[in-house]
């Protein structure tokens, strides 16, 4: 079967849930369209809108610390502003495009999270900043597009006994019908979907936010310990940068 695009999604927020896509036009140099445009940050972060610069991603809420995130079901709309975070027992929309709309998002996520009264999360944006985990690597890597082989996924769960939700590796782009970590060797390769073409430049190593169940919001498996334990390196997927741009869509086939 030839390799094709499984999903798309994109993250608006750091650390919380993805937004499904059915197509995407991808520019060369730039990310992922509307992912990681917003992070919820940590008191006392240091981070500045006005100058932005990467921080370590324990510098914000994210699913490595803060599981119960996985529950939270978030939705975007870039036109209007409009972020919208519900879970089974609350929901809010905020106008995240005003200070007011922002403040009242972190609230939301302080009353989530059952922090204490002097610790309120702050929600940024600094466009074309973005919070992407591998922005301290260099600017050119903050615009990285992340990639997941879905077939890598199911190899990985056959080899732990354990069924493992693809999702739980937040890539951009999940790829079907690729050999099992095969995209682990593609370092330095291009692919090219269309005449959209994207080079493969560094692997992705995992965190503890991949041991998360996205069900459940329980930590149920070691996943970095695992992959260690299994081949040898702690990698699932990889991230590419854009060479050349244009309209993917999913299920479009992929040329290695």
């Amino acid at each position: 079967m030839p390799t094709a695009i499984n999903t798309l999604t994109r993250f608006p927020v750091k650390g919380l849930s993805g937004q499904l896509l059915d197509s995407v036009s991808l520019q060369a140099g730039q990310g992922f369209p509307g992912d990681r445009q917003f992070g919820f940050a940590r008191p006392n972060s240091g981070f500045d809108p006005l100058n932005p610069k990467p921080l370590p991603k324990s510098k914000f809420y994210m699913l490595a610390r803060d599981a119960s995130l996985a529950l939270l079901d978030t939705a975007y709309d870039e036109e209007t502003g409009k972020l919208i975070m519900s879970s089974t027992q609350s929901k809010g929309e905020f106008d995240i495009k005003t200070d007011s709309g922002r403040k009242d998002a972190g609230q939301f996520i302080k009353s989530y999270l059952s922090l204490p009264d002097d610790e309120t999360p702050q929600l940024y944006a600094a466009s074309p900043h973005r919070f992407t985990d591998v922005s301290v690597d260099s600017i050119d890597m903050m615009n990285a597009v992340s990639i997941i082989n879905l077939e890598s996924v199911r190899a990985f769960s056959d080899a732990i006994g354990h069924k493992v939700d693809p999702r739980r590796f937040r890539g951009n782009i999940i790829l079907s019908d690729l050999q099992p970590f095969e995209e682990l060797d593609l370092i330095g390769q291009q692919m090219s979907v269309g005449k959209v073409r994207l080079k493969i430049v560094q692997r992705t190593r995992r965190c503890p936010a991949t041991e998360v169940d996205l069900e459940t919001g329980e930590r149920d498996i070691k996943t970095p310990r695992l992959l260690r334990e299994k081949y040898g390196h702690m990698d699932m997927g990889v991230y590419a940068e854009v060479v050349e741009g244009g309209v993917i869509t999913r299920g479009d086939l992929v040329e290695l």
